[in-house]
């Protein structure tokens, strides 16, 4: 798969990861893309080593991966961004 579709597929599961996920997010709309697309990277990567096929394409499969990539990404970044109100 290309780099150009993993891309496009990482801000489409970006954005509907945000949707899933609302909340307010230190670093706006583009922290948000880059998100996602590492989110991408990551879900084909975990989707590989679980059931050795990853990212393929535009398929239901690759972005269900992508979104839960991008879900996951997007968990860890608020964990470690989250501000301590003690």
């Amino acid at each position: 798969m290309g780099v150009i579709t993993w891309i496009v597929l990482g801000l489409i599961a970006g954005a509907i990861a945000k949707a899933i996920m609302p909340g307010k997010d230190p670093g706006g709309i583009i922290v948000t893309m880059l998100i996602g697309i590492i989110g991408a990277f990551l879900g084909g990567f975990l989707g590989s080593l679980i059931t050795g096929t990853g990212l393929t394409g535009f398929s239901v499969w690759s972005i269900l991966l992508a979104i839960i990539g991008a879900l996951l990404l997007l968990w860890i970044y608020r964990m470690t961004t989250r501000s301590s109100t003690v």
